[in-house]
């Protein structure tokens, strides 16, 4: 387990801090960064321009939420710190607590992860749903906070060393100027960041583009089962193959239900056709999935989203960077889902704007804040591009010497990592962001790396035996099951 997180040491009552926060955007990262700041400000207010769901309902301009999400440990962490509360609500409505990887039948392209019974760390899964309205309910019970909508940021005021708040538009028309000590910027793959910075004469951002061409198709469905204590189901793609990537996975949800998301690289793209969903999950590496969905209820139709590009602007590179002016999640860097890290990346963030607010307040405080969040960003960023890379479908960069042969020894990590618990916990701290990429090639791990798996690798599903006796009532013994 990681040790406990120090408590930020609080700097003296003179040091300046701001008063006002204006937040861009009543996203998940939106909410978060109000989390950050409420404690320490007079009032923060969440520009959105859209309507703000009552219940763990949809919210437009999020097309993402239709296809499965997680909160990895050090997201789930992050939460908890911001909202403390937050995960024992979300557990309560129905949410799952996942140990990895004790409660996972994941077929990576290495081999079947192994059923440690030690578990290091955990996801959280439940609906994008619910876990953004107990986040959400969470900040806004705070008299602080207060939630400005059908309205939308169409500038900044200020220059290209001071930003001083934002211009906005309402839904008729109507346009007003905002003031504020503090402008956070979370809006997300829609930003108009750049736009407005190149505004303010500053023209030297950096961006990068990654994209696997990889397309989701998910629907959600009634289980067949008991999903209290059922694990986490999933089939990995394998760049390696000559054939387009494929992947899947079934998520346990609240309510009894499996949320389940299909990818595809172009060439073998999932679509929209019902009837056609769940023979593309037969096409997958294995037809675990297949083999449990013909089973379940479907509740709802397909949704297909095609957007999932790996996107970053290295917003802690500029000079200058104006002085109370933050960008935070989506905004800074949006991530292939297939990884799981969006929400995970965007707490983290929000934790180190929240912890320097405690440590270092005044002038300077927005560049450092811009530098702390790239951090977990950098961990998430690798973990990505590292993978996508090598799918021959990505553009926007091709994989170099060094790319292969650190792809060579993460793959040959990873097999030993189906016959090594220590191989398995050092993978698993850099995968739920509690570990740096760098913590891969440190002598002890090479040294595994090199020896192998010292348990043999399983060759099929490891169902335990509880797990199999509910899918024989089932009648759903067939050979990828055996």
């Amino acid at each position: 387990m990681c040790p406990r997180r120090k408590q930020p040491v609080m700097h003296e009552a003179s040091s300046w801090s701001p008063k006002r926060v204006v937040v861009i955007g009543g996203s998940m990262a939106g909410m978060l960064a109000a989390a950050a700041v409420k404690d320490h400000v007079d009032s923060v207010e969440i520009i959105e321009a859209h309507e703000v769901p009552a219940g763990p309902e949809p919210r437009t301009g999020v097309p993402q939420a239709v296809h499965i999400h997680w909160l990895q440990t050090g997201g789930a962490e992050a939460v908890e710190a911001l909202l403390p509360g937050s995960i024992s609500l979300l557990l309560a409505a129905g949410a799952h607590r996942i140990p990895v990887t004790t409660n996972m039948v994941i077929h990576s392209p290495e081999g079947w992860y192994r059923r440690w019974q030690r578990a290091t760390h955990y996801v959280i899964t439940a609906s994008r749903d619910l876990t953004d309205f107990v986040v959400r309910e969470q900040v806004l019970k705070d008299s602080r906070v207060s939630v400005r909508t059908q309205t939308k940021v169409v500038g900044l005021l200020g220059n290209r060393r001071t930003v001083t708040g934002v211009r906005v538009q309402t839904a008729d028309g109507t346009a007003a100027e905002l003031r504020a000590d503090l402008i956070i910027d979370a809006c997300g793959r829609a930003t108009r960041m750049p736009q407005w910075l190149k505004g303010l004469g500053i023209t030297s951002l950096t961006e990068e583009h990654i994209d696997s061409g990889l397309a989701y198709a998910s629907r959600i469905y009634r289980a067949p089962v008991s999903t209290r204590g059922w694990p986490v189901v999933g089939v990995q793609a394998d760049p390696r193959l000559p054939q387009p990537g494929k992947a899947g996975g079934i998520l346990p949800i609240e309510g009894d239900r499996w949320h389940v998301s299909l990818m595809g690289a172009p060439g073998g793209h999932p679509t929209r056709d019902a009837e056609a969903f769940e023979p593309f999950a037969r096409t997958l590496r294995h037809p675990i999935m297949a083999d449990l969905l013909k089973h379940a209820e479907p509740l709802t139709g397909v949704s297909v989203t095609r957007s999932t590009e790996n996107r970053r602007y290295y917003y802690e590179r500029l000079r200058p960077w104006p002085e109370g002016l933050v960008a935070l999640g989506d905004s800074v860097a949006a991530f292939n889902p297939a990884y799981a890290q969006g929400m995970s990346v965007a707490a983290l963030g929000a934790l180190a704007l929240r912890d320097l607010l405690s440590t270092s307040p005044g002038p300077g405080l927005a560049r450092r804040a811009q530098r702390a969040i790239a951090r977990p960003v950098d961990a998430a960023w690798a973990l990505a591009v590292g993978q996508d890379i090598h799918f021959p479908t990505t553009r926007g960069k091709r994989p170099n010497l060094a790319d292969r042969l650190l792809h060579r020894y993460v793959s040959r990590l990873s097999r030993t990592a189906t016959g090594s618990f220590h191989a398995a916990t050092v993978l698993t701290d850099v995968l739920s962001l509690q570990a740096s990429p760098t913590s891969l090639v440190k002598p002890s791990v090479l040294l595994t790396a090199l020896i192998g798996p010292l348990r043999r690798p399983t060759d099929s599903p490891s169902f335990t035996p509880a797990e199999r006796r509910l899918l024989n009532s089932l009648d759903t013994i067939d050979s990828s099951l055996e």
